[in-house]
């Protein structure tokens, strides 16, 4: 399985920002949709384009273009939606569905409550959504309810994964390419990344 981690001048001052706790709400939004673009735009390098007779001012050609209808974006609720903007822009017309989990702090494993998703979501290309792959269980259980319903083309687009994660990852859903702006260290005794950048979540929604 791919592992694909971002090496940009870009994408390293872009985390500086995201790293540091000084970083406003609004900025932190900014920065978090401006990377997930990057990601987009890596993570779409193999999709396959389509074929159209067009007119350009001048004549009559033959152009390529994406079919958007055939792909969907899973964010992992909450932080899953910061990511959203991001890739909306690239591909305004891919459908959106949802998983809600969240953390058990005590246990660290995940517990579901929400899964939406559009009806045809098995004939789509689904891009699964969160900002941090720390422990794993998040993104292998989504990925796997998503399995399920039938859907066998996956990709997993994160800003920060830990070593543990895509080891999880790739244990569990080895089919499945992992697109991330970096690898960081570890993780800590809470299971957050180190250094991370702390609670996506409530950075995104100003809420701590």
């Amino acid at each position: 399985m791919k592992v694909i981690e971002l090496k940009h001048p870009l994408i390293e001052h872009k985390l500086t920002l995201l790293r540091d706790k000084k970083t406003g709400t609004k900025e932190f939004r900014e920065v978090i949709g401006e990377i997930s673009t990057i990601l987009c735009y890596e993570a779409m390098k193999d999709a396959k384009l389509e074929e159209k007779e067009i007119e350009t001012p001048i004549c009559k050609t033959k152009g390529k273009f994406l079919n958007e209808e055939k792909y969907a974006f899973i964010p992992i609720l909450r932080a899953g939606t910061g990511m959203l903007d991001g890739l909306i822009k690239v591909m305004p017309n891919a459908k959106i569905g949802h998983i809600g989990m969240y953390r058990n702090e005590e246990t660290l494993k995940p517990v579901k409550y929400y899964y939406k998703t559009p009806k045809d979501i098995s004939k789509r290309e689904v891009i699964v959504l969160d900002p941090m792959l720390a422990t794993g269980g998040s993104a292998t259980d989504a990925i796997t309810m998503l399995k399920k319903d039938g859907v066998k083309n996956l990709k997993f687009l994160c800003i920060i994964a830990a070593p543990d994660g895509i080891k999880k990852v790739q244990k569990e859903h080895p089919d499945v390419p992992i697109y991330c702006a970096v690898i960081d260290e570890k993780l800590n005794e809470h299971g957050y990344i180190v250094p991370g950048l702390g609670d996506a979540g409530d950075r995104i929604f100003g809420t701590k």
